[in-house]
Order: C-alpha cells, then structure tokens, then sequence
C-alpha cells in the first residue's frame, strides 16, 4: 500500500526540497533558526487530507487506493466543484455531470468517478457501494469487451461509433448490452442501483401505506392520522428524489452535447491517434518529394517551415473539430437507449409514488366527507335541539303569566288547567312541526 501510495501522490519538485531546506537553516535577527524541529510542509501535506477509494479498472480488477483532493483532481482532470459532488459529509441532490476525461456520477449512495480506464469511488461500507463494485466486477469479468476496444485502437480502427457498433454485429452477432465501452457499462451499473434502491423504496412505502390507509378510512383516531402524516412525509421526501434522478436522465437526454461529452473512450482514442498522426507528421516533412526531419528548435525553423507548420494545425484542428462535431451528433444513439431504458423504470417507480399520493389524497377527501357528514349531522341535530327549546320555552311563558298576582275567573273552574296544559301543548306541537317544514322546504334538512 505505501508503494502504491508514492506511485499515486505526484513528487516533490526540487524548487519545494530547496525552499524547505533553506526556511529550516535560515537564522532569524535573534540568531536562532526560525521553525526549527517543525516540519511546514509536511504539515501542509497532512492537511490536504488523504481519501480512501476503491479503484476498479477495466479488467474487473478491484483495489484500495488513498488519494488527496488535489491529486484525484489532477488524476481525472476535474474541478474542486465536482470533487465537493462526492463528499459524503454533503447533501447533494442527483447528477450526473461528463467532463472532458470523466464520468462524475452522484446517484443516491453511488458516488462515483468513471473514466475510460477505471472507477472510483469512496470507501465506504455502505452495502449498495459493495453490491455495485461487486456487480461491476461481474460484469467486467463475463464480458471480454474491452479487449475489442483495444484492438480496435491498437490497430487504428475508426473511431465512429455506428462502425464500431456493426463490427460487434459482426463478430458477436447481436447488439447487447453487454457490449458497450467501459465508462457505458459502468454507469448502466450506477442506474441500475439508483433505480433499483428506489424502486425498493418505493414498493416498501407501498406496502406499508394501503393497509394504513384502509384503517384509516375504517377508523379514525389521532394515532392513525399521526401515522399517516409520517407516511407522506417519507412519500414527499422519496418523490422529490425521484424526481431528480428522472429530470437528470432527461436533461442528458435532451441534450446531445452533454452525452457526446459522455464517450470516454472514442474520445481517448481519437486523442491517441490524433498524437500519433501528429508525431508522424511532425516527424517527417515533405517538400518537393524531399523529405527532412523537422527541426527541434522553433527558432532555427525557417519561415517557411514555420508558416507551413502552423497551417497544417490549424487545417488539422479544423478538420478534427468539424468531425468531432458530426460524429458528436451521430453518435449518441447507444447512450441515448440506455438513458431511456433507465428513464422508463425511473418514471415508473415516479407513477408508482404518484398513485400513491393520489391514494393518499383520495382517503384524505374520504376522510374530509366522513367528517363534513358527522358535522352536518351535529348541526341538524343542533337545529331541532334549538326548535325543541324554543317550544318548550313557550310553556314557561303560559306559566309566568298565569303565575302573576291577579285574579281572574279562570282560576275558580277545576278544569281550567287541564284546558291550558292542552291548548299549549297542541298550539307547541304546531309551531315545532311548522319549523320543521319550514327546515325541509329550505333544504337545511334531509328529506
């Protein structure tokens, strides 16, 4: 591990070793050696902080690395703003972002480098970061794609990618999956665990939520609408990443600048083709059927010589560009199917939640009516409480005036409260019956 380390950090210039040495040895106005016993830069060194990663190449082969930030950056030619994408100690919402010679790819717990050689990702325990390495190795090893890549570009093969794709047809006999570049294979594998992580998620949520919403609309208590309300919380906070994953999917794929960023290795073998073609004519010059070796110094190089040189560049950079560009809109088919294959089951697990939201929904509407309904029911019965007391307030009324002070010849008749207790009852029992047509005839009340 320590002689993989020194092999991976970049060495110490001398400029650095000098300057080290002379802070150390250099005496201060009081005649002492400032910062002496104290190590500056390897204190600096320590600070930059080493990362462990899990380094799988091409071969399917797996191995623990420890990188610092800026090394990682100039190994894969990335940002420090990409680089903070994969810090665990970040919440970043999902993207997939390509880059001049890598893949930065931050779905759910994969967090990953992909380029046209190798994979990084930082170690972790977490089981998905296992479950992916070790899928990615499976894969790796069953399929012997990569040596076709190699002598493709070991014997100068085109670089379009629709040839390279008919001379699979050719040699395998079908167009799978399977036989795609590394970095293509790679992410398939980060989809399929992104997708597959919230597809499981999904169909938890959904196991979980239909019986508690079938209880909910059975029987309604503060424990189950409590429950309920922790339920849509998770379902909000799964929709939202969902959501995010299937919006990246369709940005990449609307977006064809962004995936012919994406092929990695066409990429790296048209640069080492383009170096050798320029090597080779760098190398040798022909000049009216003369040929001459090119000269070392652009100083010695005559005029002529010069002026030829920088046509040819800019002649050769045009054509790389004008190709760089038709291939770039052509060639995106391959990971525009494989984009979309995964859109399909993202946008399927994003239905699934979304049904279950409208479910969600639908029990809450329920639920409102049940509660509109008792409501109602409260208010009926309020109604006819209201008209009963107001009836029976009327006997109170015929009591208060018999029971004044005065005498009348009502009083001496035996039968006369008989006769009052009648009429006020019948003259209760029409008012009461009045208001309750009056109630039906304005619909305040059921039929």
């Amino acid at each position: 591990m320590a002689d993989l380390k020194e092999r991976l950090l970049p060495p110490k210039p001398s400029s650095a070793i000098n300057l080290r040495e002379t802070i150390n040895n250099r005496p201060s106005a009081s005649g002492r050696v400032p910062f002496q016993g104290v190590d500056v830069l390897g204190l600096k060194k320590r600070g930059q902080g080493l990362r462990s990663w899990i380094r799988v190449d091409s071969s399917g082969n797996s191995q623990i690395i420890e990188v610092d930030k800026f090394t990682m950056m100039r190994r894969c030619d990335l940002p420090a703003r990409d680089l903070r994408l994969l810090d665990p100690l970040f919440v970043y919402p999902s993207t997939i972002l390509g880059r001049e010679k890598a893949i930065v790819v931050n779905l759910e717990q994969i967090r990953c480098i992909i380029t046209a050689e190798e994979v990084l990702l930082l170690n972790s325990l977490d089981s998905y970061v296992l479950q992916y390495v070790v899928e990615l190795q499976r894969r790796l090893k069953t399929t012997g794609v990569d040596e076709v890549w190699q002598n493709d570009a070991n014997h100068g093969a085109d670089l379009n990618r629709r040839r390279g794709s008919r001379n699979f047809d050719n040699v395998f006999g079908n167009t799978s999956p399977d036989y795609l570049p590394f970095e293509f294979r790679a992410l398939e594998v980060a989809l399929e665990a992104a997708c597959t992580f919230l597809d499981s998620q999904a169909a938890e949520l959904e196991i979980e939520a239909y019986p508690l919403l079938d209880e909910l609309t059975s029987k309604i208590s503060t424990l189950n609408l409590e429950r309920v309300r922790r339920l849509k919380s998770r379902l909000v906070a799964l929709t939202r990443r969902v959501q995010k994953v299937r919006d990246e999917i369709e940005q990449l794929m609307d977006d064809d600048g962004d995936m012919a960023e994406m092929y990695l290795t066409e990429k790296k073998m048209r640069m080492e083709s383009f170096v050798y073609g320029d090597q080779s004519v760098t190398g040798y010059r022909s000049i009216d059927g003369a040929s001459f070796s090119a000269p070392v110094s652009p100083v010695s190089s005559p005029p002529e010589s010069r002026k030829l040189e920088k046509s040819l560049s800019i002649a050769r950079s045009r054509h790389e560009s004008t190709k760089s560009s038709e291939s770039s809109t052509e060639n995106i088919e391959e990971l525009e199917m494989l984009l979309e294959a995964y859109f399909v089951v993202i946008d399927s697990t994003l239905n699934k939640l979304t049904s279950l939201k409208e479910y969600i929904d639908d029990t809450e509407d329920f639920i409102n009516i049940q509660l509109d309904n008792v409501r109602n029911q409260l208010i009926q019965f309020e109604l006819l409480l209201t008209t009963a007391t107001f009836v029976v307030a009327i006997f109170g009324v015929v009591a208060g005036i018999f029971g004044m002070n005065f005498e009348i010849p009502m009083f001496g008749n035996p039968d006369a409260f008989k006769w009052v207790l009648l009429i006020t009852g019948v003259s209760g029992i029409i008012i009461f019956s009045a208001f309750v047509w009056f109630f039906r005839y304005k619909r305040l009340m059921p039929l």
